[in-house]
């Protein structure tokens, strides 16, 4: 069937039966979907035959690139064997207890536990819900409310959507649920910037200090913050800001909560985002690159602090999934583990690709488009501005981003918009050459963009 329908075959069929996620149903029904039709390497063919350079790993997470045999044989070799048994009734498989022994020794030391879910969402529900059983557990009920960021991202669940401080999933569902409260975002370049960034990284992590006293210390449970926000922008906090935010929770006794499900699997040249930026969590949610996407499969890496309570206080904890632990998922994960270990990917991102990708991006940041140029390991981002030496930025209502991203498509360059920045997070088994390929389709496709808001007269 793939070989024989055309790509207006598949596009109606879509129109007719697909509901997309964050999607205006009717627009995409009238422009017809992107039909993606294989992958190998950091590379996708739409069904046109178009060869695309997909810098965005899939959706932040094919870190290991497409086409892994050994991942591929993983997963046929454990469906031959036990395709699916479930972690309910003091029940578990070879796999699961493999792939937990394996994060005890690839993540930070305090963390010993693990409890598997499906994916990153899963995952932060899971947040929720132990955090306030351990709070439960300690005698202290009342400590209940968890404070994220504005802007953050953390799942599209109803638990997930309401850590995350996205206003358009806000306006939708009855959301945040109860409980959850928002401060500032570490976002130097969108604040009024008479402050060094520096000085802006403490005073937005003294946001947290503010929420507590606000609130009562005796009643914030924990809080929870990616290392990096990535669907927000690829936000790069201040140096100051982490360290700031660690000693406040430190300080009040509140649990911290890392969500790692993009930042993790070396994504920012240490196996988690917090190693690079320099913090201790308490609980850390994954998801995304523990398997590099070839399977779903995500879980919160539980501390000590948080594990002795829930296992040596005992009684039930009553929570979980049908998949959590599946096993042909974690099969997986733990044959994508070995290969970062075996090609030392997160050493090259830290020591050889981030470095140069840091470099081509700040060449990319004299872009007369560009304000500020960021990246993190195989993180970037690039905000586009009207005017480069007043730091102006476009109407947003103009979507400048929007317009950039159409030239990257039609350029067989997959770049997401985040408003009017524009953000990459690509494989990390790229090669220096992909990178030079990549910077060089990004930089054609702002003079394109440069080229178009000139012909309109928005520039």
């Amino acid at each position: 069937m793939m070989n024989t329908r055309t790509t207006q075959d598949w596009q109606a069929a879509d129109a007719a039966h697909y509901l997309h996620p964050f999607t205006d149903f009717k627009a995409l029904a009238n422009k017809g979907s992107r039909v993606i039709t294989k992958a190998d390497n950091i590379y996708l063919w739409d069904s046109e035959g178009h060869k695309i350079l997909d810098a965005m790993s899939g959706l932040w997470c094919v870190n290991v690139g497409y086409g892994q045999q050994e991942l591929i044989d993983a997963a046929t070799k454990q469906l031959k064997t036990l395709p699916f048994y479930n972690s309910f009734f003091q029940t578990a498989t070879p796999p699961a207890i493999e792939l937990a022994e394996l994060l005890a020794q690839v993540t930070p030391p305090q963390f010993k536990h693990v409890f598997f879910a499906g994916s990153g969402s899963e995952a932060n529900d899971t947040i929720v819900r132990m955090v306030r059983r351990y709070w439960d557990l300690q005698g202290q009920p009342q400590r209940s409310v968890i404070v994220s960021r504005i802007n953050a991202y953390h799942g599209s669940t109803m638990a997930g959507a309401s850590l995350g401080g996205m206003s358009g999933m806000h306006e939708q569902g009855g959301l945040p649920i109860p409980g959850i409260v928002h401060i500032e975002q570490p976002f130097w370049f969108e604040s009024d910037r008479k402050l060094s960034r520096d000085e802006f990284g403490l005073k937005a992590a003294r946001a947290l200090e503010a929420k507590i006293l606000e609130l009562g210390a005796d009643k914030v449970a924990a809080f929870i913050g990616e290392p990096i926000q990535g669907a927000g922008g690829v936000i790069v906090p201040p140096a100051t800001y982490w360290p700031e935010i660690q000693r406040i929770c430190d300080q009040y006794g509140i649990l911290l909560i890392a969500d790692e499900v993009i930042t993790g699997f070396g994504r920012t040249g240490h196996w988690f985002g917090c190693e690079t930026l320099g913090f201790k969590p308490d609980l850390m949610t994954f998801a995304k690159g523990v398997s590099s996407g070839y399977i779903p499969l995500g879980g919160v890496m539980v501390g000590e602090r948080v594990a002795r309570t829930l296992i040596d206080k005992g009684g039930e904890f009553a929570h979980g999934y049908t998949y959590s632990g599946h096993p042909v998922a974690c099969a997986v994960a733990v044959a994508n583990i070995k290969l970062i270990q075996r090609e030392r990917l997160v050493e090259r991102v830290r020591e050889e690709l981030g470095p140069y990708l840091a470099k081509k991006f700040a060449e990319l940041g004299e872009h007369p488009l560009i304000g500020e140029a960021q990246t993190c390991g195989l993180m970037g981002a690039l905000q586009i501005v009207k005017n480069k030496a007043t730091l102006e930025t476009f109407d947003s209502k103009l979507e400048v981003g929007m317009m950039c991203r159409a030239h990257c498509f039609g350029n067989g360059l997959i770049m997401r918009a985040v408003g009017d920045r524009m953000i990459i997070a690509p494989p990390l088994v790229m090669t220096l050459a992909q990178i030079d390929e990549m910077v060089a389709l990004i930089r054609k496709c702002l003079d394109l963009t440069t080229a178009e808001l000139k012909q309109r007269g928005m520039l």
